[in-house]
C-alpha cells in the first residue's frame, strides 16, 4: 500500500475551525493529523466566520481542513479558501460522486483528497471515488443515519467490507475508520480501533485528545503477533519451517506488515 505522510494516519484529531486556541492543543496531543473542522462541528451561522479563522491563524504542521459537502451554500467558498493554505490534505464529507471529487481535484490542482463516505449512494460509488482520492473514511453514523439501520457491528459488515476492498483495488491508503462518540470510555475506544484494524482499516479519526492514546493501543498489533513476525522476518528466502510453520512468501509479506504497523504505532505514540 502507498504510504504518503499527507494522508497516512493512524490517530487524526477534529477541532473545530472556530476555535483557533484549540488548534496548537491539538498539535500537541499527539495526534499525527489536525483535522479544522468546517462542518459537522460549526454552526450554519458560524461557519463563514469559521472559514475566515482558518486563512488568518497559524495552523499546525500536520493540518487536514474538512471543508461542508458538495452542494451546500459553502462549498465553493470552502474550496477556494483552502486551495492556498498550505495544509498537507483535504477532507470531503458525504463524497457521492466520483464526478464531483474529480471537479475537486482539478479546483485543488495537487492538494491530496480524504473523501468520507457516509451515505447509501456514496457506498454504491465507492470503487469509482476511490479511484480519484488519496484515502477514504467512514462516516458510519451519518451512514448509519441514512440508511436507518443500526450502528452495530454486524449491520455495518458490508459497508465496512466494500470500503476496505475500494481502498485495495485503488491501491490508496488503507481507509480511516469513524469516530467513537464516547471518550471516557477508553476501552471501548480501543476495542473499536482494534476491531478495525483487524478489519484492514490503516487508522481512526479521534475526536478528543483521551482517544489517542487507545486507538494507537488499539492498531498495535499484539506482542506475540509482533514477536511471530521477528522470527519470520529472520527465516531467510524460499520455503523453510519456524516453529513447525511452513513459511514462504506470503507468509513473509504478513510478517512484513505486522512489523511496519508496530513501527508506526510505536512512532507515533514516542510522540506524545
Amino acid at each position: 500500500m502507498p504510504s504518503d505522510p499527507t494522508v497516512d494516519f493512524l490517530a487524526p484529531l477534529f477541532v473545530p475551525g472556530n476555535r483557533p486556541d484549540r488548534f496548537a492543543k491539538a498539535a500537541a496531543s499527539g495526534a499525527d493529523g489536525v483535522i479544522l473542522d468546517l462542518e459537522d462541528a460549526v454552526a450554519p451561522g458560524d461557519k463563514d466566520s469559521a472559514r475566515t479563522t482558518i486563512t488568518t491563524s497559524p495552523l499546525p504542521a500536520n493540518a487536514v481542513v474538512r471543508i461542508n459537502a458538495h452542494g451546500t451554500r459553502w462549498y465553493d467558498d470552502d474550496v477556494k479558501a483552502v486551495k492556498n493554505l498550505g495544509i498537507g490534505s483535504v477532507m470531503v464529507p458525504k463524497a457521492e460522486s466520483a464526478e464531483h471529487v474529480k471537479q475537486l481535484r482539478n479546483a485543488l490542482g495537487d492538494l491530496p483528497v480524504i473523501a468520507l463516505i457516509e451515505s447509501a449512494e456514496g457506498l454504491a460509488n465507492v470503487r469509482d471515488i476511490a479511484r480519484h482520492v488519496d484515502r477514504l473514511a467512514f462516516g458510519y453514523i451519518d451512514f448509519s443515519a441514512d440508511l436507518g439501520c443500526s450502528m452495530d457491528r454486524h449491520a455495518l459488515l458490508q459497508a465496512r467490507s466494500e470500503i476496505v476492498l475500494a481502498s485495495r483495488l485503488a491501491n490508496i491508503a488503507m481507509p480511516l475508520e469513524g469516530v467513537t462518540p464516547s471518550f471516557d470510555d477508553t476501552q471501548e475506544v480501543e476495542d473499536d480501533a482494534r476491531y478495525a484494524a483487524a478489519f484492514g482499516f490503516g487508522g481512526k479519526l479521534c475526536i478528543h485528545p483521551k482517544q489517542i492514546a487507545p486507538v494507537l493501543s488499539g492498531f498495535r498489533p499484539a506482542q506475540k503477533d509482533v514477536d511471530w513476525a521477528k522470527k519470520i522476518s529472520n527465516s531467510g528466502d524460499g520455503a523453510a519451517s519456524v516453529d513447525g510453520m511452513m513459511v514462504d512468501a506470503p507468509v513473509r509479506l504478513r510478517a512484513a506488515r505486522i512489523l511496519s504497523a508496530a513501527q508506526k504505532c510505536d512512532a507515533a505514540s514516542a510522540r506524545k
